[in-house]
């Protein structure tokens, strides 16, 4: 299995961070900015990374990007002490699977590590898994959503989402029920939740028009439904 690479240019931080992944069995690398991290990631065999996001050589959006313009899948975590949703919705966009904010327990990030790397690293028993729902067939293994003769693309966690709600048709889940489901942990962020709702939305209306969506259950959370009962 690859490294852990933990990206911040605060050493306490970076220490911390360390020290946690290495007692859980890490093999882990450190960088201190998105410059020094791009050389690390032309150097190992990086599985998931560990961002910051505002640093001062070369900042985590930046390596981002760099992702994206390489084709590559490593899993990324990102940390912040920004709040706001629309920074979640930036970060998220540019393809990190999840996004921490300062300050923040170790032990949790520990166990959001622990659950990407569960969804991420290949099962050689497992067996091409295809859910169908009338005329939306989602292929898990290969991330994309078939919709009458048309396909889309999705990310890991786009794809987790929407197979959840798949298997549940015409079901109220709260929010919570779904975000322990999607990210293995207890501690509950509704605004990761309705950044990834908000993007699964747009992908169904642009594939399958109104025929299915997700929509809002006051005070419990969502149902996925092809109507609006």
């Amino acid at each position: 299995m690859g490294h852990i690479l933990i990206i911040d240019d605060e050493p306490e931080i970076r220490t911390l961070i360390r020290i946690h992944m290495e007692r859980a069995g890490f093999q882990v690398i450190e960088a201190e900015s998105g410059r020094t991290a791009i050389e690390r990631m032309q150097e190992y065999n990086i599985e998931l990374l560990i961002l910051d996001l505002m640093m001062d050589d070369g900042d985590g959006i930046t390596v981002l990007r760099y992702l994206q313009e390489h084709n590559l899948q490593t899993i990324v975590i990102a940390l912040s002490a920004r709040r706001e949703v629309q920074d979640k919705i930036a970060t998220l966009s540019l393809g990190a699977v999840d996004y921490v904010t300062k300050p923040f327990s170790p032990l949790e990030l520990l166990a959001r590590v622990q659950a990407q790397l569960r969804r991420h690293r290949p099962n050689a028993t497992h067996q091409s898994e295809i859910i169908r729902l009338h005329h939306l067939v989602l292929d898990v293994d290969n991330l994309v959503l078939h919709n009458n003769g048309k396909s889309r693309d999705l990310t890991p966690v786009e794809c987790a989402l929407l197979k959840f709600f798949m298997q549940n048709p015409d079901r109220a889940l709260t929010k919570r029920a779904i975000y322990k489901h999607i990210w293995q942990h207890e501690n509950y962020d509704d605004n990761n939740l309705s950044v990834f709702i908000s993007r699964l939305r747009k992908i169904l209306e642009s594939s399958s028009g109104s025929q299915y969506s997700i929509y809002t259950v006051r005070g419990v959370g969502y149902r996925f439904s092809g109507d609006r009962r």
